[in-house]
């Protein structure tokens, strides 16, 4: 029983990354066949591809009535993204932190990180919190759509190479096939992720929160691991930590907003009272590893940020019932 709830939860996570990345495939390309212009395609279908396995996950979790996995996925993703892929990216190669992360998309992650400690604050998540974080999402969108046009005219080159991404030359129908394909897939996976997770759960006794901090948070962050991978091996820190950054602020504003829709409940104590403290502290860490004199993270530093994710996930684990 727990080794086929094992397996199945692997194989619903590789369907689930795999499909996403099917959808936000056949999305971008039809958007552009329809002559939507690569700047918005990138930054809203891509920017938003790599958090979609956790949308998903926390939209299925909610409607199956466990609002506390969803959420919890949101709080491990997070902590996961700073902690373990950051960590993991600067022991690859010593990550430098531009001044415009340092000035724009840092401190904005922090605020978000804070409305959402306000919103956890009383231990529930309800229909007008969760409206509240999507309508900032939406905000949030059309902000960075305005900041990049400006950039676009300065020639920024990652703007350049985040359209270069956008997929062309792609058929109405072979675009379609994947969205179809996507729509289907991800949540059927997703609903296999959260349910074999639950078996494995109660196998061990751990909480639903637990499940949604350690496994489905892991599991879920493996786009952004690829994303950040990929950038800094091509020489693009500010890619790496901005997928990071903007991953983070997705994950709070849409991803957390979406069980507060679709089933508001009350949350476990610990959400707040432990976790959301532990994403704020690796939130602040990054801050001020980024405010230092070398204005990089460097190898020792992403050291350390692994060890703070293995000590956390190790703790987790060790009070599963929580």
């Amino acid at each position: 029983m727990l080794l086929n709830a094992v397996a199945l939860l692997v194989v619903g996570l590789v369907f689930l990354v795999w499909s996403a990345d099917r959808l936000v495939y056949g999305s971008a390309a039809l958007a552009r066949n329809f002559g939507i212009s690569p700047l918005v395609i990138g930054m809203t279908i891509l920017a938003m591809g790599s958090s979609a396995p956790e949308m998903m996950v926390s939209a299925t979790a909610a409607l199956e009535g466990k609002t506390d996995t969803a959420v919890g996925n949101v709080l491990g993703s997070n902590i996961a993204n700073i902690a373990l892929i950051l960590g993991i990216t600067a022991l690859i190669k010593p990550l430098s932190i531009s001044s415009a992360v340092i000035r724009r998309e840092l401190p904005l992650m922090i605020a978000v990180t804070v409305i959402s400690g306000i919103i956890l604050w009383d231990n529930y998540l309800g229909f007008i919190e969760g409206l509240l974080l999507l309508g900032l999402f939406a905000i949030f969108i059309l902000a960075m759509l305005r900041i990049s046009r400006k950039e676009k005219q300065n020639g920024d080159v990652l703007i350049d190479e985040q359209e270069a991404e956008v997929p062309e030359g792609v058929s109405n129908y072979k675009a379609a096939f994947w969205v179809v394909v996507g729509l289907i897939v991800l949540p059927l996976s997703a609903d296999m992720l959260v349910n074999n997770s639950v078996i494995i759960a109660q196998y061990f006794g751990m909480s639903d929160l637990v499940i949604g901090l350690t496994i489905i948070a892991v599991g879920t962050s493996l786009p952004e691991l690829a994303a950040s991978v990929a950038g800094v091996m091509k020489g693009e820190d500010d890619m790496a930590v901005g997928n990071i950054i903007g991953s983070n602020v997705f994950n709070i504003l849409a991803v957390m907003g979406l069980p507060g829709i679709l089933n508001p409940s009350m949350l476990s104590e610990l959400a707040m009272g432990r976790d959301f403290w532990v994403m704020l502290g690796v939130s602040l860490l990054l801050v001020v590893m980024a405010l230092g004199k070398s204005r990089r993270i460097n190898r020792f530093e992403g050291g350390f940020l692994c060890i703070v994710f293995i000590a956390y996930q190790a703790y987790l684990i060790a009070n599963m019932a929580a």
